[in-house]
Parts: structure tokens; C-alpha cells; sequence
């Protein structure tokens, strides 16, 4: 079956009175509860800001030109929107840097949430917290044309090419657990992956198909897109990262769904997300 998608090409460029015996006690508790879900919220990293981590580097169609603070891109534009909503200024948005890795690891966390494409799955829910599912990408294959890989139309197909992906990754968890690749090659950056891919080390890989359509249209126009995958049931989509037991998870779930119900998400899908192509799918 043939999928046929639209591309968009992005060229970057209050306190309570206490009673009687008690207002000496917890008044400072009390100006804390008034002050939750606000902007100075004192749960926040740093109240009267939203501190949000994403990667180092960041990559199209996600975030244009390595720059989360100029709103270009679908996950800085919805952190944006989303700040609005809760009440931020866009100055008061604050970017920080991490690598993929560190985003996903155990530990305290120097921000209020990450976002760089985060697979929300069970197994990292044991370290940290997830938000509400933003977005649920499908998944493509992206070889050269030249590759016989590039015409495979099973998954007996695909477990006959040499694998690489961006380790930590749920690429490379698809590739692995869901095609059935024990020896994938691994590579600590998703450039690193792309440079193995043209040097032919590798064959192919799996990425999200709007990362697919952007590189193959633009960063490595080289390559191409095989093939559209099946889902990955332990897949759920992405979600915003949180240190485990982040008291703030339900306050931004509660802006996140409003951004969502106002068509915010839609319309940045449609922005920055949808291409034009006619894309074979290969189910199992």
C-alpha cells in the first residue's frame, strides 16, 4: 500500500488565615500553596520562569537553526504556546542543554521538563516521569536509493541490511525489538548515524518520519525514505520529560491538553510536520 503525505519543506534559515495557635507556625506554607500553579510557583526550578532542556544539538523540523529560543520549529513553538498558556512571558522561558541521555537518566534534573523527542515508554518510567503524550509520529525507514534496502517491502527484507541508530533511542529500540536486529550498529549522535549511512557502513536506518521527510529533502538529500513502518506497541508517542516525582507533572499535563483541545498541536503538525510524498508501508 502506498501513504501519500504533503511536504512542507523548511528551509532554516493567597494565604488562609491560620487559627488560633497557629500563625506563627506555617505561614510560609500556606503563601506556597497560594502561589502553586502560578507563575511563581516555588515547585518551578526557578519561580517566575519555566525552565525548560532539550538536545545539544536540536534538529529540523523540530527546532530550526539550532536556536529553541527563536520559536522556529514544532517543539519550541509548542513550549511557547504552552507557556502562554500557563501564564509565562516568552522572556521567561528559559532554554538549557542536554544530551539525550542525560534527559532520560535518573537523577535530579536543572530544569522543569525536557523535550528533544522523547518516546514515552514503561521501562523509563522507572527513572523518570512522563507528560501527556504531545505527539505519536509514525516510523520510517531512511537508506540510500541505491541500497537493494531501499525496495524492501518485508520485514524478512529489512533483517537482511546492516542496522545503525542514535543510541538511547526508540529507533534503535525498533530496530532491535520490533525488526528483530540483534546487531545493530550504534552511534552517539543522529549525525553520526547519517555519516555511517553514507560512508556505507550501515545500510539503513529507522527514524520518525517527520525527521525523515526533513533530512531527506534537506540535510541529506542523499538518502531516501523507504518505506513506513508499523507502530511499536510499547511505543506511546512523545512526551516532556520530568525528574521522577516532579510535583508539577499535573499542572503542565493540565496546559499541555488545553493547547492540544485549542488545535495548537494540529496546526504546528501541519506546519512543520506533514510532507508530500507516496511512501510504501511495510507491515509484519
Amino acid at each position: 500500500m502506498i501513504r501519500r503525505v504533503l511536504l512542507v519543506l523548511l528551509i532554516c534559515t493567597f494565604a488562609l488565615p491560620a487559627f488560633a495557635g497557629g500563625a506563627s507556625e506555617k505561614p510560609q506554607n500556606d503563601t506556597n500553596a497560594a502561589m502553586e500553579r502560578t507563575v511563581n510557583d516555588p515547585r518551578l526550578f526557578q519561580p517566575g520562569k519555566l525552565t525548560v532542556a532539550t538536545g545539544e544539538p536540536v534538529y529540523p523540523p523540530w527546532m530550526m537553526n539550532d536556536d529553541p529560543a527563536s520559536g522556529e520549529g514544532f517543539e519550541n513553538a509548542l513550549v511557547y504556546a504552552l507557556a502562554a498558556k500557563l501564564g509565562f512571558a516568552k522572556e521567561d522561558v528559559v532554554w538549557v542543554r542536554q544530551t539525550f541521555d542525560q534527559g532520560i537518566a535518573p537523577g535530579d534534573k536543572p530544569y522543569d521538563f525536557n523535550l528533544q523527542q522523547y518516546s514515552v515508554t514503561e521501562v523509563r518510567r522507572e527513572f523518570v516521569d512522563f507528560s501527556n503524550v504531545y505527539y505519536q509520529p509514525e516510523k520510517a525507514v531512511v537508506a540510500l536509493p541505491e541500497s537493494n534496502f531501499s525496495k524492501a517491502r518485508s520485514f524478512d527484507d529489512l533483517r537482511k541490511a546492516r542496522w545503525g541508530a542514535t543510541i538511547g533511542t526508540a529507533d534503535l529500540d525498533y530496530i532491535e525489538n520490533v525488526i528483530g536486529v540483534s546487531d545493530a550498529a550504534v552511534f552517539n549522535e543522529q549525525v553520526g548515524t547519517f555519516q555511517a549511512l553514507l560512508g556505507g557502513q550501515i545500510d539503513a536506518t529507522v527514524i520518525s518520519l517527520p525527521t525523515a521527510l526533513f533530512v531527506t529533502a534537506v540535510q541529506v538529500p542523499e538518502a531516501t525514505i523507504a518505506a513506513i513502518l508499523p507502530s511499536d506497541p510499547n511505543d506511546l508517542g512523545f512526551g516532556f520529560v520530568f525528574e521522577k516525582g516532579n510535583p508539577i507533572v499535573e499542572w503542565i499535563n493540565e496546559g499541555l491538553d488545553a493547547i492540544i483541545a485549542d488545535g495548537v498541536v494540529a496546526d504546528l503538525t501541519s506546519k512543520y510536520l506533514i510532507g508530500n510524498e507516496n511512501i510504501p508501508e511495510i507491515s509484519k
